[in-house]
């Protein structure tokens, strides 16, 4: 019975990569199966997947990523969840906890377009003022970017400068 479930569990993810998961026993098979998120660079949809965790939890954990902060071990999830560990303890064997030196030369870190200021953008290479400042005005009128692609078509950037930026933006 449990080749079964782990073979049909197996399935479910090659097939749907945000499968949310419907019990702690799936999470375990998943960690077997070698299935992880990593925390610090975890989407929305990503910690959707995990039981008990709601929309607002997911914002929440993504937004404090993507201003920096780094999760290292489950306890310091737990204190931005404002939960005890043992309420979450059971997402441990599919979670990854990686840290990344926000001054490595390896990884520069990204600006977030949809909260950036014009001071923020103009840290980024290759991002004249000129283009920062239509950035911000285009988001003002039409809204928070989606993608690059997005961004690209509505301040309508060549394909070089593109490539130069998708390391340094985030969305």
């Amino acid at each position: 019975m449990v080749n079964f479930r782990r073979r049909a569990l197996q399935r479910r993810l090659q097939n749907d990569p945000y499968y949310r998961f419907q019990s702690w026993q799936e999470l375990a098979i998943a960690g077997e199966l070698g299935l992880r998120i990593e925390v610090n660079q975890a989407t929305v949809d990503e910690w959707l997947r995990l039981p008990g965790l709601s929309i607002h939890q997911a914002r929440q954990l993504k937004e404090l990523s993507t201003m920096g902060v780094q999760f290292l071990a489950l306890e310091d999830l737990a204190a931005a969840l404002n939960v005890p560990v043992q309420q979450i303890k059971p997402w441990e064997p599919i979670l990854s906890f990686t840290y990344a030196d926000p001054d490595s030369l390896l990884a520069p870190p990204k600006i977030p377009v949809n909260q950036a200021d014009l001071n923020q953008l103009l840290t980024v290479p290759h991002l004249s003022p000129a283009i920062a400042t239509a950035l911000l005005q285009e988001r003002e009128i039409g809204g928070d970017y989606r993608n690059l692609g997005d961004l690209q078509k509505r301040l309508g950037l060549p394909v070089a400068l593109i490539t130069q930026l998708i390391h340094y933006l985030q969305f």
